[in-house]
């Protein structure tokens, strides 16, 4: 036989339902506590002399698509120690069900709470009154404000890393558990003493995964002299691959020379291809006259007492870091450079006439753009054949010379055969760049020193000195299996509720809706750390 439906169910714990009444506005429920004595908040003493009687009204779970309220009959006591300052004192009820003050039930103010940290405010307010949960946005954020961020239990396994307020002028600091997957503070700067005054509390940390910047780094060896570092895998994997690129554009004079595309013809130039090669040959001037101070003996402060260049721009110079080349600009017109070659092969010459077949295929360039097209082509007919060729970019380079053979087409194969043939140097790069990468997927340990050696007499020797700067933390990278690729998702995350409020919330108000969302969220199982029973494997 089933069960009867009771209203008194449907109230929160401790009340008594008295009436119940349907108007306009939804179901309003009399009430009454169904306790009959209380304790004194002052002295704690037990009594059940009622001084008095008022009402709260108060808001709860809607039912049936229905607003609900409940009035409540509240009671005042008398505190029968003569000493307690509080003679009189209104009743308490658990805090779960009612706190004092609040005209919202705890059940109520719980899942306000939960909009708040999932939505924001003003897309919570709009959601809430769909849900017939009519609250402002300002309530929505002040009710995360009030219940702030929770306390976290102490983490042995963090990863720190830096987000930005503003790109390119302000950061904060993210801090996550990496153990239990969740954000455990924010500091409003990224600042090494503002992450050291932090970690000097958690002297329990065991492991820290970080970038590969210096600051946090310091700021870990400071304050956590025993704790392992760990240098993240994505990083490193990235800095390999730019490393490689870097190599590529120092070896872009002998890449031009073995792929034909080293001589410049002026005629041949556009209007801006011809002031773009006047800047460049006015960088070489620039590079040649202080290299050859350089060749002389002088010192970096002598070159820039007599050049009157910067100091900085004397040092690039000096490390091969603004070896210019000339490359002739992309056009819009590659895509249909074979069918433009095939009518220029059959006769027509005519710019105008060209152009509007081509705005037929789908060309979106303007008239001028085939006019010089076809103004060169005439040029390089006039001079026996004569083209002007031009190189790939440098990072067009590295991928062709990256990627399978298999996904290259004729031209390129060509292209690649030809880069490999004639700069050697750029192909032990490629070979060094890749066995490092195969060794991280791998763990393989191992190899890193043997690696080290091969790369420090090569084109990626900057890498190379950077692993050893960083030795410690890379081996760590490769041996353990913690990284910060949680953090990162974790600031993706940040992200996201930063642009919810527009840009505009303080730290507080993020941390309150960041670190209190991460721990009312499930966490999983936790994962014991390897560096417990690592010994000195690291």
């Amino acid at each position: 036989m089933g069960q009867m439906l009771r209203i008194s169910g449907f109230v929160p714990r401790g009340f008594v339902v008295e009436a119940t009444t349907w108007d306009a506005e939804g179901l309003l429920i009399l009430a009454r506590p169904r306790p009959q004595t209380a304790s004194c908040p002052g002295c704690g003493t037990v009594t059940y002399r009622v001084h008095s009687r008022y009402e709260r009204r108060l808001a709860d779970l809607p039912m049936s698509g229905r607003r609900v309220r409940i009035v409540l009959t509240a009671r005042r006591f008398r505190c029968g120690v003569v000493t307690c300052a509080r003679q009189i004192f209104a009743e308490r009820f658990d805090p779960d069900v009612l706190v004092p003050w609040s005209r919202r039930t705890g059940r109520l103010d719980h899942i306000v709470h939960h909009l708040a940290l999932a939505l924001g405010g003003r897309p919570a307010a709009s959601f809430a009154r769909r849900l017939m949960l009519p609250v402002s946005n300002d309530t929505l954020l002040r009710v995360v404000r009030r219940r702030g961020a929770r306390g976290f239990i102490p983490p042995t396994v963090i990863g720190i890393d830096d987000w930005a307020w503003r790109r390119n002028q302000r950061y904060g600091t993210i801090i996550c558990d990496l153990e239990r997957r969740r954000t455990i503070a924010l500091l409003p700067d990224r600042e090494p003493a503002t992450a050291q005054a932090w970690l000097l509390d958690q002297r329990q940390i065991k492991v820290v995964a970080r970038d590969r910047g210096g600051g946090y780094a310091l700021a870990a060896a400071k304050a956590l002299p025993k704790a392992t570092q760990v240098a993240d895998r994505w990083h490193l994997m990235e800095n390999a691959s730019r490393a490689f690129l870097d190599a590529v554009r120092k070896s872009m004079r002998q890449i031009r020379a073995v792929v034909g595309a080293a001589t410049i013809n002026p005629a041949l130039l556009t209007a801006a291809e011809r002031l773009q090669y006047e800047g460049y040959l006015a960088r070489e001037e620039t590079n040649t006259a202080v290299l050859d101070l350089s060749k002389q003996g002088a010192a970096i402060k002598e070159i820039v007492r007599r050049t009157g260049y910067s100091r900085g721009l004397v040092r690039r110079i000096l490390r091969g870091q603004r070896s210019d080349v000339f490359r002739v600009r992309e056009s819009s017109l590659e895509l249909y450079l074979p069918w433009l070659d095939a009518q220029w092969a059959a006769g027509r010459r005519n710019g105008a006439e060209l152009w509007r077949d081509l705005k037929a295929r789908g060309f979106r360039g303007g008239l001028r753009t085939v006019t010089e097209w076809v103004t060169r082509r005439r040029r390089a007919d006039m001079m026996d054949g004569e083209a002007l060729s031009r190189a790939p970019a440098a990072r067009t380079i590295a991928r062709l010379l990256t990627i399978s053979r298999d996904n290259l087409s004729k031209a390129e194969t060509v292209t690649v055969a030809a880069i490999e043939g004639g700069v050697p140097l750029l192909v032990e790069a490629r070979e060094i760049i890749a066995s490092f990468q195969g060794m991280v997927r791998r763990r393989a340990l191992a190899e890193l020193d043997a690696w080290v050696e091969r790369a420090r007499s090569s084109l990626v020797a900057s890498f190379a000195n950077g692993v050893v700067k960083d030795y410690a933390a890379v081996q760590a990278a490769i041996f353990l299996p913690w990284s910060n690729g949680q953090t990162e998702g974790q600031i993706t995350k940040l992200k996201l509720v930063k642009r919810q409020m527009y840009g505009q919330g303080k730290i507080a108000l993020l941390q309150a809706r960041v670190v209190g969302a991460s721990w009312h969220a499930s966490a999983p199982k936790l994962r014991q750390s390897p560096i417990l029973h690592a010994g000195s494997q690291t």
